[in-house]
């Protein structure tokens, strides 16, 4: 059985073909973790928290309990989805400054372990 590839620790650079995907605000501040990266290195837009942007997508996890990242996810995997053409790196969202668990926010990503252009972190 082929193992599935895996989102490394540290991002550093992309291929043209690949998005950095990072935990968010609803307000797009990217004042901290992989949602600076995303503004400094990978196209990230202040004031806006959601979506693509750049070679980056955001997934905002800072406005409450798991639940109401829930949605925000699905978009994301919706949007992988009609994206084929694209590799989207998911960074362990959620799990720094927004202080969930990763056992808490890789549940919510279920249905992207049968999305080929998705890839999640270990263990997720």
């Amino acid at each position: 059985m082929e193992k599935k590839r895996t989102t490394p620790e540290f991002i550093t650079q992309l291929e043209p073909n690949e998005i950095f995907v990072f935990g968010s605000n609803l307000q797009g501040m990217h004042g901290g973790g992989a949602a600076l990266v995303a503004y400094r290195k990978f196209g990230a837009i202040l004031g806006q928290g959601v979506g693509l942007q750049g070679q980056s997508y955001g997934i905002p996890t800072m406005q409450g309990g798991v639940e109401t990242i829930r949605p925000y996810v699905d978009d994301f995997i919706r949007f992988a989805k009609e994206h084929p053409e694209l590799t989207f790196l998911v960074t362990r969202i959620g799990c720094g400054i927004a202080g969930f668990r990763d056992s808490d926010i890789s549940s919510l990503f279920a249905a992207a372990h049968t999305v080929d252009n998705i890839i999640l972190p270990p263990g997720w």
